[in-house]
């Protein structure tokens, strides 16, 4: 049976009901989040089971999905809650949940044989033979290990006919798909059970045990080395290959990322697999989506393993920082056309007569001096420097709600 080809879903995270409403606003098509339990990412906000069905009626209102990670290395003391949570997932009509363990389908598919189940990236399906067998098993769709190349992706592609989901874009893991160890023995926080410390982050020094008390720099300068810290990955070039291999899905890592970098990324990406889709043998990648990837919190962008197999230049070995050309400092909340005032919560001190940039979401940039500031009483304020400050501003311009404010950083 030959691959129906269909235009890739752009599927983004949602670390909480903001980011979640950003990402499906600023155009994905489907959204990830994680639940109070059974996820990967214990120091995200995650969703409580009332979040979960308010969140799916959002976006089943725009005829948008939500997926559920179900993704954790299960102990038998996880099993327990198990059946009755993908009972109150399905009751909640997400549209499917993902899942690693092979313990958990089972039980998932015996409580809820209806609730569509994606194979997690954490399964490690690096070839043909296990996509198989995950599609033999009933899986609606495979999200493909990272650590894929292109030609491999085809490969797999061509032996079977299950939906196959891969990264294009987001933070990459020095361990196998995430399969990490490092932060449970090194901080007792178990990455495979969502608390991962990124120890993968550290600085490094070596030690040699015939010479106790001695620690020697792995440096490529003063500061010492992050051998471990591989950069981030970014697929934007090469879409045409992967929707000609066969893949449905991109997907955005991110949910411990901010709301700003989730509308800037899904933003770059709406329009990046619009334009693939309209013409793929034409397609090009446009300079100012390239500049909204650099405005957001990020290491160096690399491809991963997608064309060759990464390199010591997939590694960042100087610093674990991140770096961005932008600062979100405010959210667009509405606008008065009458009054020409704009309102604004406020998510990092901002003052009277900055230049801001405006990302709208339906992809425009337009600028705004911010003059006339007002607090919430209508009383003239000259900053807003506290947390979530609410205030307004004047302005000609009919700003959309949900419109990220910045500022360039000097």
């Amino acid at each position: 049976m030959q691959r129906k080809k269909v235009k890739p879903e752009l599927l983004a995270p949602a670390g909480n009901m903001e980011k979640g409403k950003m990402a499906l606003i600023y155009g994905a098509d489907a959204i990830y989040l994680g639940g109070k339990l059974f996820g990967l990412r214990a120091f995200a906000d995650n969703f409580s089971l009332e979040e979960i069905r308010e969140m799916v009626a959002f976006a089943h209102h725009l005829q948008k999905k939500v997926y559920v990670t179900v993704n954790i290395f299960a102990h038998n003391e996880d099993l327990t809650e198990l059946p009755a949570y993908a009972q109150a997932l399905a009751a909640a009509e997400v549209d499917a949940v993902l899942v690693s363990d092979l313990g958990v389908w089972s039980l998932i598919h015996q409580a809820v044989p209806a609730l569509k189940l994606h194979v997690s990236t954490q399964a490690n399906s690096t070839n043909w033979a296990a996509v198989k067998t995950w599609e033999q098993l009933g899986a609606d769709r495979v999200v493909l290990a990272r650590e894929l190349s292109f030609k491999e992706i085809r490969e797999i592609a061509a032996k079977t006919t299950v939906e196959l989901e891969t990264f294009v874009h987001g933070a990459m893991c020095i361990s196998y798909s995430g399969r990490c160890w490092l932060s449970s023995y090194l901080t007792g926080r178990d990455g495979n059970r969502g608390a991962c410390a990124q120890a993968c982050r550290w600085e490094y020094t070596l030690k040699e045990k015939n010479r106790p008390g001695q620690e020697f720099d792995v440096a490529e300068d003063e500061r010492g080395t992050y051998v471990l810290n591989s950069k981030d990955l970014c697929l934007l070039p090469y879409l045409p290959q992967l929707l000609q291999a066969g893949v449905c899905s991109f997907k955005i890592e991110g949910r411990m990322k901010s709301a700003h970098y989730v509308a800037s990324v899904v933003s770059v990406y709406r329009k990046a697999i619009d334009a693939c889709w309209q013409d793929p043998e034409h397609y090009q990648v446009q300079p100012g989506w390239l500049e909204e990837l650099e405005k957001v919190s990020h290491r160096p962008y690399t491809t991963g393993f997608a064309l060759v197999k990464p390199g010591p230049e997939s590694q960042v070995y100087t610093t674990s920082s991140y770096i961005q050309s932008h600062d979100f400092v405010g959210l667009a909340l509405s606008y008065d056309a009458g009054a020409q005032r704009l309102f604004i919560e406020q998510r990092n001190h901002v003052a009277e007569g900055e230049l801001l940039e405006i990302l709208q979401p339906d992809g425009s940039l337009t600028s705004l001096r911010l003059t006339g500031m007002r607090d919430e009483d209508n009383l003239p304020i000259t900053c807003a420097p506290h947390a979530q400050q609410k205030f307004s501003a004047s302005c000609t311009k009919n700003i959309l709600p949900y419109s990220i404010l910045r500022r360039k950083i000097m």
